[in-house]
């Protein structure tokens, strides 16, 4: 499940500003729509994400659903203005369509299942007509101003993966496409409310992926895609009474019609339903196809006959006839070309055709536009992004430049405001994803102005440092000063990038000598081996927020140290403010595993091992003086160490002591304590439970008493504060 990245905020008096909100799509096919005001709304875990592509920000969250959106579809008017309705649907069986205005919510119950596909059409009196299908193999038929379901069909153990509903040419009737996992496309006619049968189209040789309707020159054409790698294109027109009945003219070669006969009020219409064309470009399953649409250029209304697709190979295809010949015919292709990951699950165009975007199976957006200036040629463009699981921990760079993220993903991420040379504003962006790993991610620690320590679920600590090559592309996109950077970096023994090896779970440093090697060892192979070099990294001179495929393989940093000495997985980190010591602790269940580790970041060398807690320690803290260090643990009580004063004997290495901790019988809380801090001045600690309470505590009040026992040279003093100074 995905999750939206914490808001970066701003402070000033009574207001909180959101400046950013990172996060990226769901794993699902229909969970990306653009709207004709150039909105792009994406399922964002259990939230409606809106986004603007120009100014690069997400403007609004729409929260309603209680779990992950699967499905989210603007609602197209007929006279082609901007959308005022929304219509979302989730795995918590529910439909919601949103008002832009007044943002008022419909809610649509009935489905026992997930609701995977949704599509809607204006009818008479302004009422929304919203088609559904879900995975309790259903597809139901909404009149949403009275959230009625006006038909269900039942497909047994079958599984619609796509609706699409349109209107008839000529006609007020709704006419519903449904492509589902029996290799076919069905279609429906409304009447009377019900939903009635009009033909089944065959053709597919696998799962039919997506579903959509174009109405183009009176006509309405349908494209279909699969799990056969093949797109199908089918018209459907009006027959008139002489055309109805055609006689049989052996003569001639045409496509074979399907005819079917609607009544509506009373009046008979005979529609015809032929194949167009058949697409065969992508070279793995086809899971989107996405019509251009329609736009007013001056007082003329134009439906371009453009089609997009986007598929698991990778790569999006823009598809149009040619002029002369009207043959079906590859225009533009863009996508990926390497790497680990799967490919892109669905696709969306702005109504002018300028930019086109796909969501991937990793939940990121891939962004194109045309470019201006060479006729024919797309360039990737900067796009929203973030963790598609959840964010599990964060630290913000000591100079608050930039935050780190870690998230069970298997990513570390960097985010940092960029400013074009043409705004004033700035804009959050990734720019950075340091280390892909193997492991969820846990927790994360900086100790340096470019230097971060990281846990995930293993028993191992990696510490990570910046190379060259992300110093001074920062500078680029931050505004920094490179020289600067770089001398505060020792640029001299930093390594121009970072590559995983094939089988490996450590980003190996790249130096300046093997990157000209390897681009003298691609011109010519003297083994099979050196075919496949282990080192995919190029160093890049960005001036702006890198692009998908860039951050997944030239943006690693490399790894510098691995720390040993924990049990079991990494459960949280912490460092203190002079960035000298690292505390770090690990998931436990029994006392002998719950000890806290102490490490030096001068030789990243284990300092001490703290023992007190019995069970898991969820968090810790050091006070804003680097003196003290708090911790809370799953066995519902806070321990505090105190810092030694250095001494002439051993002055660098900091020792630690027990200096007060509370006891489950005169603990305040009652559940687990998940998470602490300390106020800015050091003078309080506050800690929070799964009991409901955030409990103050003033750090003068502690009276500490005589040691009752040791352990390993560290104090244990019972803390007697007193009650009533919590709050």
């Amino acid at each position: 499940m995905t999750a939206p990245f914490s808001y970066v905020v701003k402070m000033a008096a009574a207001t909180i500003e959101t400046c950013h909100v990172a996060c990226c799509a769901n794993r699902t096919p229909n969970v990306v729509s653009w709207s004709r005001r150039g909105t792009i709304a994406f399922g964002t875990c259990n939230s409606v994400a809106l986004y603007d592509p120009q100014e690069r920000k997400v403007v609004a969250l729409l929260s309603g659903h209680t779990n992950r959106v699967n499905a989210v579809q603007w609602v197209h008017r007929e006279d082609y203005g901007p959308e005022r309705h929304l219509v979302s649907a989730g795995s918590d069986h529910r439909l919601i369509v949103w008002e832009a205005q007044n943002e008022t919510v419909l809610e649509c119950k009935g489905h026992t299942g997930p609701v995977c596909a949704v599509d809607a059409i204006y009818m008479d009196n302004s009422q929304i007509l919203v088609v559904s299908s879900a995975s309790d193999s259903t597809v139901r038929l909404w009149l949403c101003t009275e959230a009625e379901c006006l038909h269900t069909l039942s497909f047994g153990s079958g599984f619609m993966m796509d609706v699409s509903l349109a209107r008839l040419p000529g006609s007020r009737v709704p006419i519903l496409a449904c492509g589902g996992d029996d290799s076919r496309v069905h279609l429906y006619v409304q009447s009377h409310g019900q939903l009635h049968k009009a033909m089944c189209l065959q053709g597919h040789e696998d799962w039919v992926r997506g579903v959509e309707w174009a109405s183009i020159g009176g006509e309405l054409l349908l494209a279909s895609c699969s799990q056969d790698c093949l797109i199908r294109v089918w018209r459907l027109c009006a027959k008139s009474g002489t055309d109805a009945r055609p006689e049989d003219d052996h003569t001639v070669i045409k496509m074979k019609e399907d005819v079917f006969e609607v009544k509506e009020k009373d009046v008979s219409s005979v529609f015809a339903l032929s194949l167009e064309t058949v697409l065969a470009g992508h070279e793995n399953w086809v899971y989107g196809v996405h019509w251009q649409p329609p736009f007013y250029r001056g007082d003329e209304l134009q439906q371009p006959l453009s089609l997009l697709s986007a598929s698991m190979d990778k790569t999006m295809i823009l598809w149009a006839p040619e002029e002369g010949s009207g043959v079906w015919v590859e225009q533009v292709r863009v996508g990926e070309v390497g790497g680990n990951t799967l490919g892109f699950y669905g696709c969306q165009m702005s109504v002018d055709g300028s930019m086109i975007v796909a969501h991937a199976f990793n939940g990121a957006l891939h962004l194109w536009c045309k470019d201006q200036d060479r006729k024919g040629e797309w360039r990737p463009g900067v796009v929203i992004s973030g963790h598609f699981n959840a964010v599990q921990d964060l630290s913000w760079d000591p100079e608050g430049e930039f935050i780190l993220s870690v998230g069970a993903d298997q990513t570390t991420r960097l985010f940092t405001p960029w400013r074009k040379h043409d705004s004033q504003q700035a804009t959050w962006h990734e720019i950075s994803r340091p280390q892909i790993h193997g492991y969820d991610m846990q927790c994360l620690a900086t100790v340096g102005r470019f230097q971060f320590v990281s846990g995930a679920d293993e028993k191992v600590l990696r510490v990570f440092q910046a190379p060259r090559n992300f110093v001074e592309n920062f500078a680029n996109i931050s505004g920094t000063s490179k020289e600067q950077l770089l001398t505060s970096s020792d640029s001299a023994n930093l390594p121009e990038g970072a590559s995983t090896p094939a089988l490996g779970l450590s980003n190996k440093a790249v130096f300046q000598g093997k990157i000209l090697k390897t681009c003298e060892d691609e011109k010519q192979f003297n083994s099979v081996s050196d075919q496949y070099q282990e080192s995919y990294f190029h160093p890049l001179n960005m001036t702006e927020p890198p692009p998908e495929d860039h951050l997944l393989q030239n943006t690693l940093w490399p790894e510098v140290q691995k720390l040993y000495g924990h049990g079991f997985e990494m459960f949280c980190l912490a460092s203190d403010s002079a960035r000298t010591v690292v505390a770090s602790a690990c998931k436990a269940s029994k006392a002998e595993h719950a000890s806290i580790l102490l490490w030096s970041t001068s030789t990243w060398r284990q300092l001490q091992t703290l023992p007190y807690h019995t069970l898991t320690v969820t968090q810790m803290a050091f006070s804003p003086d680097a003196q003290h260090l708090l911790a809370v643990s799953r066995d519902r009580t806070w321990s505090l160490w105190r810092r030694h004063p250095t001494t002439p004997d051993n002055p660098a290495e900091p020792q630690f002591s027990l200096y007060a901790h509370t006891e489950k019988d005169t603990s305040i809380h009652s559940r687990i304590i998940w998470s602490c801090d300390w106020s800015p001045d050091g003078k309080y600690f506050v800690t929070s439970s799964r009991d409901k309470k955030v409990v103050f505590q003033h750090l003068g009040s502690l009276v500490p008493q005589k040691p009752a026992q040791t352990h390993d040279n560290c104090s244990s003093i019972r803390a007697t504060g007193r009650k009533n100074t919590s709050r």
